[in-house]
């Protein structure tokens, strides 16, 4: 990725085939990649003047047309219970700043990184407060796992050299499978044991069921795979997921059946968001154990995280302790999430940003040029 502004080319999201051809095309030794490699991925070092086993040669040339650059932080908030977020610079637009976040969730064992793919988004769904910002445009290779680069490094490895973020899930801003260009090389570089070298199954995507992408992610990439559900029936699911229109349950069903026989996967979790009086009735957990009841399937219930101007209320603990007992006694795995970083905003559901010039965009359209994909 190159930044029209400083011409020079940002190393971060260029594939380690690509960092090598670039290496090569200064003159340089194609090993030399590899050792940008390591500064960049296992030390989480972006100033070439530190990178000691390169030429000083070498290090002037890169200094002259490339840069580490990860996005610009905005600001920084710590939850009372640990979750760290990120509040992202992405530009700007008429001259306003657009900005992304990021959210580092720490549990005993592992931390987890939630990344945004877009800035904001286009799918509108009702419960979504990124959703009500609008849409202004995918983020680049570079500031998806640019993101993860940037928390790795600013919260250190752990006493055994351990990293920080031992699990990314693009869960955050936007929908990834709509960013598909961008996105599926940022998911190679987090598998890549040259770069940050996660497992598949520390590497989830998250996406409201853009049907022909899933099909595709099948045969490009290897990663879990989270459907963003939140109803047993296609009549609730238009309302709360507008993209439910296009492609309907059964479609979307299809097309996770398919992305677990291809890839040899374990199971798919589906999210659902617990609304009070909407969708968490003894009915709709009986419709939706009729849908996964025998299959590879978990459910991820999640209460409703309230946000300024939204019309819904989560549902109360009893109904959701409730409907997660249904599920199980029927076959199907069900857990709660546990809400974490609500007093930052920082909760599923409640990043929003900073999104100007956001004129509301549906899948297909075009806009300055550039198609949202479909």
């Amino acid at each position: 990725m190159t930044d029209a502004a400083t011409t020079r080319t940002n190393l971060l999201g260029l594939t380690p085939a690509e960092l090598e051809a670039f290496v090569v095309g200064l003159g340089e030794k194609p090993y030399r990649a590899r050792q940008l490699l390591v500064w960049m991925y296992k030390r989480w070092v972006g100033d070439f003047e530190a990178m000691t086993d390169l030429g000083k040669g070498l290090r002037a040339k890169l200094a002259e047309v490339a840069e580490v650059r990860p996005p610009e932080i905005v600001s920084e908030h710590a939850s009372g219970d640990g979750t760290r977020k990120w509040l992202l610079r992405a530009g700007r637009s008429d001259g306003r700043e657009q900005a992304i976040e990021a959210v580092f969730i720490p549990e005993v064992g592992r931390g987890t990184l939630c990344i945004s793919s877009q800035v904001g988004c286009a799918l509108d769904c009702a419960f979504c407060s990124t959703g009500a910002q609008g849409f202004n445009r995918n983020l680049e290779t570079a500031e998806i796992v640019g993101q993860v680069w940037l928390a790795n490094q600013r919260l250190g490895s752990g006493p055994g050299g351990e990293r920080a973020v031992t699990n990314v899930v693009l869960m955050g801003m936007g929908e990834p499978l709509a960013n598909y260009k961008n996105v599926v090389p940022a998911l190679q570089l987090l598998l890549d044991d040259r770069a940050f070298d996660l497992s598949r199954r520390r590497v989830t995507l998250s996406t409201s069921g853009l049907v022909p992408q899933i099909y595709r992610l099948a045969e490009d990439t290897n990663v879990a795979l989270a459907v963003s559900l939140h109803a047993p029936n296609d009549a609730l699911r238009n309302e709360l997921v507008p993209i439910n229109r296009r492609h309907p349950i059964a479609e979307l069903l299809a097309s996770c059946w398919h992305y677990l026989e291809a890839q040899n996967g374990r199971s798919v979790t589906f999210e659902y968001v617990m609304l009070d009086g909407v969708n968490d009735r003894p009915e709709h957990a009986r419709e939706l154990a009729g849908l996964l009841a025998g299959r590879d399937a978990k459910v991820n219930l999640i209460p409703f995280n309230p946000f300024p101007g939204n019309r819904f209320r989560r549902s109360a603990p009893a109904a959701i302790e409730a409907f997660r007992d249904y599920l199980n006694s029927r076959g199907v795995t069900a857990t709660v999430r546990r809400t974490r970083g609500d007093d930052i905003d920082a909760a599923c559901g409640q990043l929003a940003g900073r999104v100007h010039d956001r004129t509301i965009v549906r899948l297909g359209q075009k806009r300055f040029g550039v198609e949202v994909e479909a």
